[in-house]
Parts: C-alpha cells; structure tokens; sequence
C-alpha cells in the first residue's frame, strides 16, 4: 500500500461519476463531504495487499497512528487515489482493505471519514505548511506479519513521570524577587516583561510543554544554501549529513571545546556506545533519565545505544579507589554520538536530533556544599566557551532552572546568587518531589525565530547515581562515603551550537546586518579574487603570504562583480580584489565584511589580523580544493 499523508485546514469533495462498472450506487450525501483540522490519507491498495488485506489494514493504521500521534489529531479522513500506484490491488480485495483499515482505526477512537471507492471525485484542499504537512510511506503488510506484536516504543518511567508532574512555574529576577506565573489567555503572567521579551516566550515554550515543529527554522535554509549540513534521506530521521565545509566547523567546535574542558582539568576518557539493558545500574537509571532509546539486538544480548556519557563514567568511576582529598574530581568525554529517539515532528534541522555529539563532564564533589562552589567554578568554564565561540553573554541565552522544593528551601541563597551572577532573571520550575536523579538543574537556552528553545550548556546535582552504581570514596576517618555527581555539557551538543550561531546570523540578516560566523570558524578567512586573468598569475603567488589562514583564490572566468557576490554570499571575512593597482603597490584591497568598509593593506598585516583574531583557538586548514574552480557543488 502506498500512502499520501496531508495535514489539513480542510478537505472538501464531491463525487462527478462512476470510476468502475460494477460499483454500487452510493446514497445522495456521501456524494459530497468535507472534513476540516485532519490528517487526511490518500490511499493506493497494491497486488501484494491482496494476499492479506487483514493484515495490510493493520500495517496502515499502524503507520497512520504514529504520522496522527506526531500531529495531535483524532480526525482522519481516507481518501482511494489510485494514482499512488501503478501495481494496483484489484477492486474486490481493496475495497476489504480498506473497510478492514477503517474499522481498525475506528476502533482505536480515531474519528474516521471515508470517501467512496470507485468513484471520480473532484476535491479542493487546504494544506498546512508545517514540514510534517506532507509525507509519503510505502507500507508493506509482508514485513509486519504480526503488526500487533510487534515492540512497542520503549517509554521509560522517568518520562511517564515527566507527563505526570506537576511543577510550579516561576521568575527569579537578579534582586531576589519570586514571581510565580500562570497562563492567562494564552499568554505567561505573573512578572513584568517588558524589558525581558525573550524570557517571556522562552517561558511560553516550556510552560506549554508543546516541542512539535509548526514551520521549518531558518537556519535550516542557511546550512543548506551555505553547503554545511543536510538532512540525508538514507538514515533513519535526525542523522544528518555533513559536507566538507560543515565537518570543518563542527571540527573546530569539537577540538575548542574539548581543549577548554581539558585546561578546566578534566580526564578524557572514551566509552562505548551501546550497553546491556540488564545490567542492574544502567536498568535502574534508565528510569530515571527522560529520554527514549534507540534499542538494539545483539546476537547474545537486547542492548541499547547510549543517551549521554554518564552511565560511561560511571561505570569507569565505579572502579577507581579514591580520596576526598582528590575531590572535586572530572572525567571528560566528546560522545560521537548520543542517540536519543526523539519524536518525529520534534526533529527540525540542528536544534533537535537523534544522532548528536555531546561533550559530557561528570565531576565527583564531597557533599552538596562542594557541590554549589564547583558548579560555580564551571559555570565560568561555561561562560568563557560560548562567549568565545561567538556568543554574548547572557543576552544571547536564558537560564532554565529546575529545582526540587526541599532544595529550594534549604539552598534557595544559592539560587539566588545564581541568578546575580547570571545578570539577568532566570526561569523556575519547581517540583514538589524528587522523581529524576538530580536536585537541580539549569540550561542556558538559545530561543530561536519560531519561538522555540533549545539547551546548550547544562549542569545538574545529581544526588542519586553515586549509590546506583556503587560509586564511593574515603572520607577523613578512611570510610566510604557516597559522593554527589555534577553533570556538565558546557556547550551543549556540538550541532546546537552551529544551530544557534545560523539562528543569530538568520536574526542579523533580518536587521540589515551582514551575517557571519566568528573568524576562526570560516571555512574561508581571506578569498583572493584576480580582476582578470592577467593578475591570475599573481594572485597564486599571494596565497603564499597566507599561511596559517584558510585562504583561497577564485580562478573561474567569471566577471570581477560574480567572483565578489559569490564571495559575500560565502560569507567571507576578507575579500581581496588584486587589480593592476595592487600589484604595482603591493597593496591589497580589502572587503571587511563586519564593517562593510575597503582598506589598503600589506599581506603581512591582513594575515596578522586574522592570525591575532583567531590565536588560542584550534585551526584547520580549508576543507576543499584551494582554487574554487576544481570545487563540487554539493547541493544543486
């Protein structure tokens, strides 16, 4: 069977004829129907549907359950369209499929309306213009014998808990004020945000709880048209591709992050990245961590793929004699991947994945008291890497903070000074109880154009793991105590770091700025472009001038004004236009693309301006060919 999934405003049709000799006449009012707000599925039965169309109807409710789930909606409206197929099931046995497929979904309290098969129906529809508005599946009953046996989703009890919670909203400004909200209207009340709009929608998201994508972001459009990332058809949703200039970045991003963790003074390690979903601990903490997992079988055992480090390092940390006197103590690892088998309709470009690079940082601290001064300590770690990937700091971020009640009580100064130093007022979720592992947690969120957020950095206090997997080190006296655990990602996945920096120069296009990546993060620093062919010569021997910067030259034939366009569309940093002028002066001409300004300058002065501009931070040389002429285009 094959299937055309359409998210709708409304559906409306009206039978014109007969399509088949031998149907039946139909009643005067199903010649004519309309169905609004509804998943409607334009439906091909196949040849090889017929040989079970039972079967083939449980396939296709299976697949029409998960596209509905995605989309929040009980209203389905199937619609025969034989023009899905050119291997079509015969009249007979794909009417039976189809009246199995509606009775299945009717018993599964879907609202269901069924056009009538074999008829010519002309139909006007309104199709909405979310990216899952539109999907096609080919489903297969002979792959799904037995649909209703089949695994289901595995849903921890850490996220049935999440959908049971009741938490408590609030905003902790800088001065210590508690200002708990509500949504009145649809809208957050309960704290004055005129000069904090983008706290206000940021605590708009998470109160509605509500990931679902409506529209695409617009850096999914940037990191297609910039030829860095893109989604690829071949993997399972949420694994995307990278091309050379992209894997630049995101190398970068990953060498400068572990760099910073490193002089911080963790240990690097590296772990596998599937686990046995037997072993007691891992079994035991899977409960406690909000996350859905990828579930693999081994030939000897049911496995799955990792979320995080944590359970990682535990299991190294559960192995290691230590002292109080080594505490706080760090482990470190880049994980290339975590896997988390995220929602369909939550994936959207790089803010949300199911394949994603997480620098995790677990710290081992005495008590909660060394705990509260060591997240202090990497907060600072924190701030400095995304200040010096290209953020500002707070403005660009706001703070999400979860916290237990019988913390806030007892550590609420603590949350308080947070928020000082945070600089600006943070946003509270309060739990009456402790159901995760951790006490308190904060995300530094990135709020996005379509007013969705996404966590970069993160820590937690996590009170829990320690005991689970038997972690312990010795006091004073030479006992064994348990330690807490402090959980870092101080940049947040690698790809939502590239996300946020799209976000911010789609922001900037939008005011009229020249949007850019930070200098050390150009796939191309300096692009030397001759005005004709006879400084071309000339032009090669400059790129000499320029080791240790990402130089390159456009040799194509094209006029003076395309070569600088394709430049500025590249983003470029520094456009060199080499002229008969320049070569007399040997002066360059220069594009400052931050300042829109042209300056003279000597080839030793433009290189030690990118080379002071970018020192301290890891380099690599360009990703593809030095001439853009022997270049591919990876995205036609």
């Amino acid at each position: 069977m094959r299937v055309l999934f359409l998210h709708v405003d409304y559906l409306e049709y009206e039978v014109t004829g007969k399509a088949l000799k031998s149907i039946g006449e139909i009643p005067q009012e199903r010649k004519h129907g309309r169905v609004e707000e509804a998943l409607v599925c334009f439906l091909s039965a196949e040849k090889r549907d017929e040989k079970d169309p039972k079967a083939a109807a449980l396939a296709a409710a299976k697949n029409i359950e998960d596209v509905a789930g995605q989309l929040h909606t009980k209203r389905i409206a199937l619609y025969p369209y034989a023009h899905l197929s050119s291997d079509l099931a015969a009249p007979e046995p794909a009417q039976a499929v189809l009246a199995a497929l509606e009775a299945e979904l009717g018993k599964r309290g879907y609202e269901v309306h069924a056009s009538p098969f074999g008829y010519y129906k002309s139909f006007r529809v309104s199709v909405k213009g979310h990216p899952l508005s539109e999907l096609s599946r080919e489903i297969v009953a002979e792959a799904t014998p037995a649909v209703a046996e089949e695994p289901k989703e595995m849903v921890n009890e850490a996220l049935k808990a999440e959908q049971r919670l009741v938490s408590h909203w609030h905003v902790l400004d800088t001065q210590g004020g508690f200002h708990p909200l509500s949504i009145e209207a649809g809208r957050v009340a309960g704290f004055d945000f005129a000069a904090h709009d983008r706290l206000r929608r940021f605590a708009q998201y998470e109160m509605a709880k509500s990931r679902e994508v409506k529209e695409e972001p617009p850096h999914v459009r940037l990191m297609q048209e910039l030829e860095l990332v893109d989604y690829e058809p071949g993997s399972d949703p949420g694994n995307l591709r990278y091309y050379p200039k992209g894997r630049l970045i995101k190398g970068l991003l990953e060498e400068f992050v572990s760099q910073r963790v490193r002089e911080y003074g963790a240990m690097e390690v590296e772990c596998p990245v599937m686990y046995d979903f037997e072993h007691p601990a891992l079994k035991s903490y899977l409960n406690r961590f909000p996350a859905r997992q990828y579930v693999v079988q081994t030939p000897n055992k049911r496995a799955f793929l990792r979320f995080s480090a944590c359970f990682g390092q535990f299991l190294i940390m559960k192995d290691m004699v230590l002292s109080y006197k080594q505490l706080p103590l760090s482990l470190y690892e880049l994980t290339r991947y975590s896997f988390r088998a995220e929602q369909r309709g939550e994936l959207a470009g790089l803010r949300r994945l199911r394949a994603f690079t997480m620098p995790d940082c677990h710290a081992l601290v005495t008590d909660v008291a060394q705990a509260k001064e060591h997240m202090m300590v990497r907060m600072e770690v924190a701030w400095k890497l995304l200040q010096d990937c290209g953020f500002s700091l707070p403005d660009d971020f706001e703070v999400g903070m979860r916290v237990t009640e019988p913390f806030w009580k007892e550590h609420g100064d603590f949350v308080k000074a947070y928020a000082r130093r945070w600089g600006k007022p943070i946003l509270i979720e309060m739990w009456s109880e402790q159901f995760f592992y951790f006490v308190l947690k904060y995300e530094w969120n990135f709020v996005d154009a379509n007013d969705k957020a996404a966590a970069l950095t993160t820590d937690q206090i996590d009170t829990e793991n320690a005991k689970r997997f038997g972690i312990t080190y010795a006091d004073e006296k030479g006992e064994k105590q348990f330690p807490y655990i402090l959980h870092l990602s101080p940049s947040g996945a690698v790809e939502r770091v590239l996300y946020a920096l799209l976000e911010k120069a789609a922001a900037d296009i939008k005011a009229g700025k020249p949007p850019m990546f930070p200098l050390w993060l150009s796939p191309t620093q300096v692009r030397i472009i001759p005005v004709s062919g006879d400084q071309l010569e000339h032009a090669r021997k400059l790129l000499a001038a320029f080791d240790g910067v990402r130089a390159d030259l456009d040799d194509t034939n094209d006029t003076l004004g395309k070569k600088i366009r394709r430049a500025e569309k590249e983003w470029v940093p520094y456009i060199v236009v080499v002229g008969k002028k320049e070569i007399e002066s040997g002066k360059l001409n220069v594009r400052v693309r931050s300042t829109k300004a042209q300056e003279e300058m000597t080839p030793d002065r433009l290189r030690k301006l990118v080379m002071d501009a970018t020192a301290g931070r890891p380099f690599r040389p360009l990703a593809e060919n030095v001439l853009i002429s022997a270049r591919p285009i990876f995205r036609g």
